[in-house]
């Protein structure tokens, strides 16, 4: 059953007009438990899903993306990332699960992102054109200062989701360093109180050594 986060993404992506915008998410997936969101997306696009799980023992998740007409395109098991482009799409809703079910005692945290291909480019070619007066066409080329522009913001949009990405990694590697020193701690504690424990044990065998039970008589 899907997740109240899961039911609001589906009605994000219903209420949105023209063309997806790109979205990312982080949600706690609790033990045994399955999560699962929907995204609408145009026919002959482009959709890239990543996701990482960034906390929880294991690191891992079980990954699955259904296209509209339920076809299961990706199923993965007990991973820690990935990245999957799905080209082009199929006009409709496609389902994304994150399975959490093999896990009856540790809760994940997972970040995913859903990038789509631009193409506003293409929804209103001639706005520019409007903007400008026919003689002054003659002295600008409008087309090739959009393609500048468009091509700028691109890759402008690009570095914020690779930045996006870079954090999340970064959030990962923080949770589990923090894991390992807890450990470590744990551990160190542990094996100080038995050397302490030997330390005493020992003291007190070679005290009863030299002790003289002998019965003294006089």
């Amino acid at each position: 059953m899907a997740s109240v986060p899961g039911l609001l993404l589906l009605l994000l992506a219903a209420s949105g007009l023209g063309q997806p915008q790109d979205t990312e998410l982080t949600f706690l997936l609790p033990a045994g438990r399955q999560e699962c969101f929907y995204q609408a997306a145009p026919g002959n696009g482009s959709m890239e899903v990543e996701y990482q799980v960034i906390g929880g023992a294991g690191l891992d998740v079980d990954f699955s993306l259904s296209s509209p007409s339920g076809v299961l395109l990706i199923m993965e098991r007990r991973r820690s990332d990935g990245v999957h482009t799905v080209e082009p799409t199929e006009p409709g809703d496609y389902m994304i699960c994150f399975d959490n079910s093999f896990s009856s005692i540790s809760e994940k945290l997972v970040f995913f992102e859903l990038i789509f291909d631009s193409q506003q480019g293409d929804e209103d070619p001639d706005s520019w054109a409007e903007m400008v007066e026919p003689d002054e066409l003659l002295d600008i080329k409008v087309e090739d200062i959009k393609e500048s522009i468009e091509s700028m913001k691109a890759r402008l949009e690009r570095s914020m989701q690779m930045q996006t990405v870079l954090r999340a990694f970064e959030a990962r590697d923080r949770n589990l360093l923090e894991g390992n020193r807890d450990r470590v701690d744990f551990w160190s504690a542990i094996n100080l109180a038995v050397l302490v424990s030997v330390a005493f044990l020992q003291v007190y065998m070679l005290k009863s050594l030299f002790d003289d039970k002998r019965k003294i008589r006089t």
